[in-house]
């Protein structure tokens, strides 16, 4: 690992990194993978900073519950089907991660001697055991149980000093080695090993060349988090720092942004405020689930519903079209980019029926077309194929965030409305805004006496 520390660190923390990360940062990312005692399929964030790697691991851990095991009882797991869902889970990111099999997976490990099952002094049991196979906890002496090191004992230099990196070199060697490493993933700085992890898979370099600013470091030194890039990778293998679809010219620079359908999607409470227009690929994944940023955290909505992200249908692809001649989200185009929107979505698009089309979406001459009367004007009645109400779920890992001061998925029914279907809006929150840049008429019915928290 010696080679490479210098350049990971630099990747990760920032140039330069060493005594500059603070304390209180790096002790937040000292986590493992850990289950929630009563949510039994939910990973539990202890302090604000890593839900940049847990929140991406959850969504898969629910892809993977929800649609790939048999079991009608998502929410209750044994110790041995969480064992599994979560390595099976880490393994697919990173195989998502890797840029070229041929080089192999790393996996980053504590180093001969270095676990934190074990005092820092060598012996003869530690130069002769096999620490990338650690012994599991119940088989563990209670003495070692017990000498888990805080994370001010374990420190940043102390941390980056201990690490090993072993290569393996196909999928099934990779998912062997990962549920090999289980209690490593659960155990001290698990996060940050599994992160390194995909780093070190993905490519260094690979990374730098998809990330659009290279001086802006994975995690914020300042406050903790991590950037969109680092989102990106974990969700779709590629560590592009936006999240339109494909790439865009800007000045001259071209400007990378998301190039297939994910598993699992994206939606920022950011697209609300104006700040970021997500693409089609993250806003529609292959299964129904969603990672949810705020300013600062990131949560996960999810459904069992399938239906919500069949391929869409022609008004969707309409409204889709629409906007892309929108890119300010006006909801409304000048009268004169009607004939390209029209000759996009295969329209008759002859400029007398152009201008009879404009006299009536616009009958006042005002110069705009709106997208809900020109939707009415082509697609009227268009079935989306998603039911009128569905069960719906959201996570937030923060346990100070949850109700009751516990990480349990809050339970809700949604409404999926048309423009002009006239209702009774329900409260303006958060979670509501996020979602209405993917469904616009969404309306959320909670179980709880409050809306979930995006914080």
């Amino acid at each position: 690992m010696s080679d490479l520390n210098k350049e990971v660190v630099d990747l990760v923390w920032g140039r330069p990194s060493r005594g500059v990360v603070s304390a209180s940062i790096f002790r937040r990312w000292t986590q493992g993978f850990s289950f929630c005692e009563n949510e039994q399929t939910a990973l539990e964030q202890f302090e604000g900073g890593p839900c940049a790697v847990l929140a991406p691991v959850q969504a898969f851990l629910l892809k993977n519950i929800l649609f790939n095991r048999e079991s009608s009882n998502w929410r209750k797991m044994t110790e041995e089907e969480q064992k599994a869902a979560l390595c099976s889970t880490l393994s697919e990111i990173l195989e998502s991660a890797c840029s070229s099999p041929s080089n192999g997976f790393c996996l980053v490990t504590w180093a001969k001697g270095q676990s934190p099952h074990t005092s820092t002094h060598t012996n003869t049991q530690s130069q002769t055991q096999k620490w990338d196979l650690p012994v599991p906890e119940s088989s563990q002496p209670p003495q070692e149980q017990q000498q888990q090191p805080t994370p001010e004992d374990l420190g940043f230099e102390r941390f980056h000093s201990a690490l090993h990196k072993r290569t393996v070199m196909s999928v099934s060697s990779l998912r062997e080695e990962v549920l090999s490493l289980y209690h490593t993933w659960r155990g001290c700085c698990g996060v940050l090993l599994f992160l390194y992890s995909v780093i070190l898979t993905k490519g260094i370099e690979n990374i730098r060349n998809e990330i659009q600013d290279t001086m802006e470091p994975l995690i914020d030194s300042v406050h903790g988090h991590g950037s969109q890039s680092f989102v990106n990778l974990l969700v779709t293998g590629h560590a592009v720092s936006n999240v339109w679809d494909g790439d865009r010219e800007c000045s001259g620079m071209k400007l990378h942004g998301i190039y297939k359908q994910v598993s699992v999607g994206f939606l920022t409470l950011m697209e609300s405020l104006r700040y970021c227009k997500v693409g089609t690929f993250l806003k529609s994944p292959k299964f129904p689930i969603w990672i949810l940023g705020s300013e600062t955290h990131l949560s996960v909505f999810f459904a069992k519903e399938m239906s919500l992200v069949c391929p869409e249908s022609p008004s969707e692809q309409a409204r889709r079209v629409f906007q892309s001649f929108d890119p300010e989200d006006n909801g409304f185009i000048p009268d004169s980019l009607l004939e390209d929107v029209m000759k996009a979505l295969d329209l008759v698009s002859e400029p007398e029926y152009v201008s009879l089309v404009k006299s009536k979406l616009d009958p006042e001459s005002l110069g705009i077309i709106l997208l809900g009367p020109f939707l009415l004007e082509f697609f009227p009645d268009q079935d989306s194929g998603i039911p009128d109400s569905f069960p719906v779920y959201h996570y937030n890992g923060l346990k100070q965030s949850n109700h009751n001061d516990r990480v349990e998925y809050v339970e809700g029914t949604a409404l999926v409305l048309g423009f002009e279907d006239p209702m009774v809006r329900t409260d303006d929150t958060p979670v509501k805004r996020c979602l209405q840049t993917r469904w616009p008429y969404i309306e959320l019915l909670w179980t709880t006496d409050r809306s979930p928290s995006l914080n």
